[in-house]
């Protein structure tokens, strides 16, 4: 889409001091936004021959003047306008501000439009006129079947939700402090789902304690949200914030889907993308926030078609974009309680009591970073101890010394990443040296970078502190215990499968991934009653019709390129069992 590898990144990055507005011509704060100068691209005019083609996929209906098209938390249609004009504005705690003003030839929404959910703004006609209403469905006809429009759409949407994010205006405020773990955690998945919202620091901003005492809220209710500037959620949970805010559509407990795929890194959405390339009806389900493990990454260097780089959280917006396009359903905050895989349509339950039925599951929950094996390790996650390495953690050091812990990939970009603000980077490692797990650009970068220290057959054997981490013992072997004042460890150790929520009868090895294809037992398939003549393909587990892609399957290769391989091959496979 004719953009630089770091377009998402600054979706999180860069923020404005003033709020936006714009009219084709810019106003206001856009007028000094880092998007103000693609402006053309974000709100792009339509020719008459453009809305010709969208007139068949739409219907027109007259507006008035004062009316209210859609408010935050509203579904609603594309519009395109005919003639009059519809104003975009953004409603905050003290009022509203003007986004943009769309004319004759303009066209409304962002990506939250492409989904099917809650707009974040106010929709409002300032002169009446004319519009062709698309909604959803057709909308993604045309992502599909109209190269042109597709790509000018996609820009427009993609560029539109980046510069609101960018303002930092909105009616979703997190009060929160960086001495809350769970106020990490929000912060985390609003950022990770590009949502919209104003965070403040009761630390450190003044206009807290206003906030505070107007929505009857104490300190130590924190982490708090203001969902649409009238709604308290008191240290919610990810469930609640999405549901209020309307992140997702509800499930239909009886409509049987062809794939439903359970978590959102990069073999899960590029299975989604895949599969919904090819005609299927995928669900996409992920309990936390998409991009897995990959996700948490600073920065990508050795992907394939990025020679520059791309975080994280880049990659995985970028794919769930794609997948979106291509029709597959997402949700996010959804966790799978349980796999019924007793009778077919296979069956996922939820913790929230609804389920949904499914032909075939592709099971792509990927793995989490080990916890370090110290009793009171767990009292500092997030508030000193964190597992992903991205501006959010980062923001938390300021430029203080912090620890990272690990010898793979993830670490090392960690590492080089935290060197950049952080005064000094300790990196931690088990082993003799880097060269058995550690790509050698790294290292090479590591070695060449003044403030990052190694220090190999080093564990950490103590943590100290009260609210927040103070002091981090570590031990290099064979000498003794040293202690230093470090309040900020990155774990990136290891991994362990996330497959508590499977039926036993899904067969795991000794670690607890999931065994498929030809890393099954005999043993694996008479205790799940196989009985169909051939044997199980690659990706299949040992239940006909249920998948493992990605780092939750036995004897992947734990890199980013070979999740998305599996994830795409496999959907082939799943072809295959749905025509049997």
């Amino acid at each position: 889409m004719g953009r630089g590898p770091s377009f998402f990144a600054r979706i999180v990055q860069k923020c404005c001091t003033k709020p936006m507005s714009t009219d084709v011509k810019l106003e206001g704060s856009l007028a000094q936004s880092p998007y103000a100068g693609r402006s053309a691209q974000m709100f792009p005019r339509l020719t008459p021959v453009q809305i010709d083609r969208l007139s068949a996929h739409g219907r027109k209906r007259a507006i008035q003047k004062g009316e209210v098209l859609a408010e935050p938390g509203d579904r609603l249609p594309m519009y395109v306008v005919l003639s009059g004009s519809i104003e975009i504005v953004q409603p905050t705690l003290t009022g509203e501000t003007l986004i943009v003003v769309h004319t004759a030839g303009s066209f409304s929404g962002d990506v939250g439009t492409l989904r099917g959910i809650s707009a974040v703004v106010r929709m409002r006609v300032r002169e009446a006129g004319e519009v062709l209403s698309i909604d959803e469905a057709r909308l993604r006809t045309i992502f599909q079947t109209d190269a042109e429009l597709s790509e000018l759409f996609m820009r427009a949407f993609i560029l539109r939700r980046a510069a609101l994010i960018s303002t930092q205006t909105s009616d979703v405020v997190l009060l929160g402090s960086t001495h809350s773990a769970g106020t990490l955690r929000l912060q985390q998945f609003l950022t990770r789902n590009t949502y919209p919202f104003v965070n403040l620091d009761v630390d450190s901003d003044a206009s807290v304690r206003e906030l505070l005492d107007r929505f009857q809220v104490k300190v130590q209710d924190i982490p708090v949200v203001l969902c649409r500037g009238s709604v308290v959620l008191k240290n919610p949970s990810n469930e609640e914030v999405a549901a209020c805010l309307g992140m997702n559509q509800q499930i239909d407990d009886d409509r049987v889907r062809d794939v439903v795929v359970v978590g959102a890194g990069p073999a899960g959405l590029a299975a989604g993308v895949y599969g919904a390339s090819e005609g299927l009806d995928v669900l996409v389900l992920e309990t936390g926030t998409p991009g897995g493990q990959a996700g948490s990454s600073s920065k990508i260097e050795n992907y394939l078609g990025f020679p520059t780089g791309i975080s994280g959280l880049a990659l995985a917006a970028r794919a769930l974009i794609q997948a979106q396009k291509f029709g597959a359903e997402i949700r996010t905050a959804y966790s799978a309680l349980h796999l019924n895989c007793d009778q077919r349509p296979y069956a996922i339950e939820f913790a929230n009591g609804h389920s949904v039925r499914t032909h075939a599951v592709v099971i792509a929950t990927g793995a989490e970073y080990r916890k370090l094996a110290l009793e009171n390790a767990s009292r500092f996650l997030g508030t000193g101890i964190y597992y992903a390495a991205t501006i959010t953690e980062a923001r938390r050091c300021g430029s203080a010394e912090v620890v990272v812990v690990g010898g793979g990939n993830s670490a090392g970009q960690a590492a080089v990443y935290l060197a950049a603000t952080c005064k000094h980077v300790n990196l931690l490692v088990r082993a003799d040296g880097l060269a058995d797990s550690m790509s050698q650009y790294l290292i090479r970068r590591i070695t060449d970078t003044p403030n990052i220290t190694l220090r190999t057959r080093t564990e950490i054997t103590s943590l100290e502190g009260e609210e927040q981490l103070a002091r981090v013992t570590w031990k290099t072997a064979p000498g003794k215990p040293e202690t230093h004042d470090i309040g900020h460890v990155f774990l990136m150790t290891g991994a362990l499968p996330c497959t508590d929520w499977l039926n036993p009868c899904i067969a795991l090895n000794d670690k607890g991934f999931v065994r498929t294809g030809s890393d099954l037992r005999s043993e694996d398939l008479a205790a799940s009653k196989w009985t169909h003549s051939r044997q199980p393909q690659f990706f299949e587990t040992s239940i006909a019709g249920i998948f493992a892609v990605g780092d939750v399957r036995c004897g992947s290769v734990k890199r980013v390129a070979a999740a998305v391989g599996e994830g795409s091959a496999c959907i082939q496979q799943v072809h295959r069992v749905l025509h049997e």
